[in-house]
């Protein structure tokens, strides 16, 4: 069948990766796709949410399945389009609907969820622009640290942790009143702070049944010990080392189970993946968000674990048939280094060469911000290249990453060295 990935980065690519080694997959498009995607399917010059033109681009390349990388596209209908064609309605696509994409495009709506379905989380009040008085008298009611959430999308950047009173009263105003991230902070979720190590559930769902696919730890700091900015991940680990079979099993009756009945009983169209990121306080664990898609750079580290055929896992998605399939999981661990732009996740420039891929040996590179230009491969975002490797242990994978990580090149590389610095005491 031909098959459609909408997205660029470096999730898209280990998508392509997995799905063009399948006999189900007949042609290959992404769009609109990087310099490593350009390597193994067909890059289309589309945008995600360019709903006109990606259906012009289904129905000329008989496109029979697309599997949607990014959130914005979800929480901005793309499925509910699909749905609502004549012409789309039969294809196949991987993602929910913009009800069910609530549950990233909204914090104030998945707490909502989690509190009408019993989940464990944080404790929580959200407040908008009319509301800041009563935001203020929460922060003063309550004790630091706070955590602020804008309620919609941020592009991973609308989370703010803070340690004192006067800042985080001053931080609700900047978010509410001068609407420091837009339309995405018009309503404020003020958190309970929890204190534990964090890790990621990925779960396959065809709206009745699951599949828990790996699991995976990223690393979201731009500087060693997890200090510095926020940025996109700069690294990721699957499986997760203290994420034994206990453990594992809370997860799947506390959070797991009814969050899928949840999706049931509020009948989402809900055909795709729930990321779960999750806290370990002490033994319990407790969700912290909901995303409605792989995780990027986790998708790099979880999907090379998977040895069952992706599209057949797919396709069982879409036809509401995933109890009829069997997922495979390699034993071996995957680690994946990020690769970045200097400056980043604050200002860098792009068109930087890249050389040496050509050297790495054993590890697999996954592009991410990515163009061909004039023949070369050049840089064309912050996170540049993932390189993910497998081993026995995630020691010896990362190992490999970082011997590889060495040998690409491009003005400004930057990459955290401590990937994993947390695990040995978990």
């Amino acid at each position: 069948m031909n098959i459609l990935i909408l997205g660029s980065g470096g999730r898209e690519h280990a998508f392509a990766y997995q799905i063009a080694k399948s006999p189900l997959c007949s042609q290959l498009f992404t769009a609109p796709g990087n310099a490593g995607t350009a390597q193994i399917s067909e890059n289309v010059e589309i945008g995600v949410n360019d709903f006109e033109k990606i259906k012009d681009l289904v129905i000329e390349k008989n496109i029979e399945l697309v599997v949607v990388g990014p959130e914005d596209p979800l929480v901005n209908g793309i499925v509910d389009y699909f749905e609502g064609d004549d012409e789309l309605k039969k294809v196949m696509i991987i993602g929910p609907s913009m009800e069910g994409a609530k549950l990233e495009g909204s914090k104030e709506f998945a707490k909502e969820f989690m509190k009408e379905f019993n989940i464990p989380t944080a404790a929580y009040q959200s407040f908008t622009k009319n509301e800041i008085i009563k935001g203020l008298q929460y922060i003063e009611s309550t004790s630091p640290p706070y955590v602020l959430k804008a309620d919609g999308l941020a592009a991973g950047k609308g989370v703010v942790i803070l340690d004192n009173t006067n800042d985080a009263k001053a931080e609700l105003q900047f978010m509410l009143v001068e609407e420091k991230f837009g339309a995405a902070s018009k309503t404020v979720v003020i958190e309970q702070f929890l204190k534990g190590i964090e890790l990621s559930v990925f779960v396959l769902t065809d709206g009745k049944n699951y599949k828990i696919l790996p699991t995976a730890k990223d690393y979201k700091r731009i500087g060693e010990g997890d200090t510095g900015l926020n940025t996109g991940g700069m690294g990721a680990i699957s499986p997760v080392p203290f994420a034994d079979e206990v453990l594992m099993q809370k997860i799947e009756e506390k959070i797991v189970k009814p969050t899928i009945a949840g999706i049931q009983k509020r009948n989402m169209n809900y055909k795709g993946f729930v990321f779960i990121g999750l806290i370990k306080v002490e033994d319990e664990p407790y969700v912290i968000e909901y995303n409605v898609r792989m995780g990027d750079p986790e998708t790099e580290v979880v999907l090379p674990r998977i040895q069952s055929d992706l599209v057949s896992l797919l396709k069982a998605t879409a036809n509401q048939s995933l109890d009829k399939v069997s997922l495979e999981i390699d034993k071996k661990a995957a680690t994946t280094v990020m690769l970045v732009s200097g400056g980043y996740p604050q200002g860098y420039e792009k068109g930087k060469e890249i050389s040496g891929i050509e050297q790495v040996e054993e590890s697999i590179i996954f592009h991410a911000g990515t163009i061909v230009k004039e023949g070369k491969i050049v840089t064309n975002g912050g996170r540049v290249i993932a390189v993910t490797s497998l081993d026995n242990d995630w020691k010896g994978a990362l190992k490999n990453s970082y011997a590889n990580a060495e040998k690409i090149s491009f003005e400004g590389k930057y990459f955290r060295k401590d990937i994993g610095f947390d695990l040995e005491s978990n």
